[in-house]
């Protein structure tokens, strides 16, 4: 019998006669979009779930970034991470700004703090990091930065669902923080997206732009956009949230797993080893180097040969894709960590229905070449 592929993410689906109630409301009241009820009570359950003030959905997490970039009129140059999925860095050129790329630290895989404070210009006007796989970035220093040059920080916060740190949610540092609820996320929509903020004028302000700019049924005083959510994807998100704390525990059992098994292997590191206070197990990330037998490129390949499909996540850096790579800030000299990292990283499938043969799978051929 052929043995069945394994994926790095699999979206967990809740039970569908759960869901089947809300979607006969749905259709029979007919209301599907323009933020109908359960958009309504989703923004209110989400708020008390990751104790924040104020959320605004979105129809996805890149048109929730263009959103952020734009609410806090950010021009020039940002400051930003080349070690992440290309819409961070797609929503500062679409906002007609230039991303300044700066190395990231090894512990967090975020922007280095002291790299983005030296990165500073009179033509800086924010700084966009990422919660790399849900590892909070160094907040501290960057809000310090931030305070002391009154740059405004939007965190890319796509990893981060429900992540706490020493002070609470990681949501609340920086102006915004910018969630993703893609089919691949730890918490999904199958499509969506938020932004976290902190008060109630600038989430009238978001909530304006993602509506074309209307401000009532007649009166558009802004440019805007269309980013709503629908009420199908507001829908399996009010589901969805009942079954987060199971799918978060499903996860880190997959993770410690790993951990058990993978730990003090030669020229294996684990990256997460430092887990933030709340952690969603997003990812289960590996850096291979010279002293594992394959290359990291010949240990995915073997991977794959054997129908496992993990992931060189992130890789290439932002920073060498053809609309950013004759930036200054693109070099390799610049960016010597980001360029290791990128260059040796390996995301393992964990997802919560990753069966313990599976994953068996994946570690036994991980293992094999420090047999031979």
């Amino acid at each position: 019998m052929q043995e069945a592929d394994v994926f790095v993410t699999s979206p967990f689906l809740p039970p569908f006669d759960e869901l089947a109630p809300l979607l006969r409301d749905v259709w029979s009241n007919k209301f599907l979009t323009n933020n109908g009820p359960y958009h309504e009570e989703f923004e209110s359950i989400l708020c008390d779930y990751l104790g924040v003030p104020y959320v605004s959905l979105f129809n996805n997490c890149t048109t929730a970034l263009l959103a952020a970039v734009k609410t806090l009129n950010l021009t020039g140059e940002v400051i930003t991470t080349p070690y992440s999925f290309v819409a961070t860095s797609h929503a500062l050129l679409w906002n007609g700004i230039r991303p300044v790329f700066v190395d990231i630290e090894e512990s967090t895989l975020g922007i280095d703090p002291i790299c983005a404070e030296a990165a500073i210009t009179n033509k800086t006007s924010g700084i966009l990091p990422v919660h790399c796989y849900g590892i909070p970035c160094n907040v501290d220093l960057l809000d310090e930065i931030s305070n002391a040059y009154r740059l405004p920080i939007v965190y890319d916060a796509a990893h981060a669902f429900g992540v706490s740190c020493h002070c609470g949610s990681l949501l609340m540092h920086g102006e915004l923080s910018v969630l993703s609820f893609h089919a691949t996320k730890v918490f999904n929509t199958f499509e969506g997206g938020a932004i976290v903020c902190k008060d109630l004028k600038t989430k009238e302000s978001i909530d304006r732009f993602k509506n074309f700019g209307f401000t009532d049924e007649v009166s558009v005083k802004s440019v805007g956009i269309n980013g709503k959510m629908n009420e199908f994807s507001a829908a399996l998100g009010i589901i969805q949230i009942r079954h987060i704390q199971k799918v978060i525990a499903m996860r880190e059992a997959v993770d410690f797993r790993y951990r058990e098994q993978l730990k003090n292997l030669p020229g294996v590191t684990l990256v997460n080893t430092r887990l933030p206070v709340n952690p969603n197990f997003a990812y289960f990330p590996i850096l291979i180097d010279e002293d594992y037998p394959l290359t990291r490129d010949e240990l995915y390949l073997k991977l794959k040969t054997n129908r496992i499909y993990a992931r060189r996540y992130f890789f290439p850096l932002i920073s060498q894709h053809p609309m950013y790579r004759d930036l200054p800030s693109s070099t390799r000299d610049n960016l010597p960590v980001a360029t290791r990292i990128a260059e040796s990283i390996l995301c393992l499938p964990i997802h919560p229905e990753l069966s313990e043969s599976d994953q068996s799978r994946v570690i036994e051929i991980i293992i094999e070449p420090l047999l031979r």
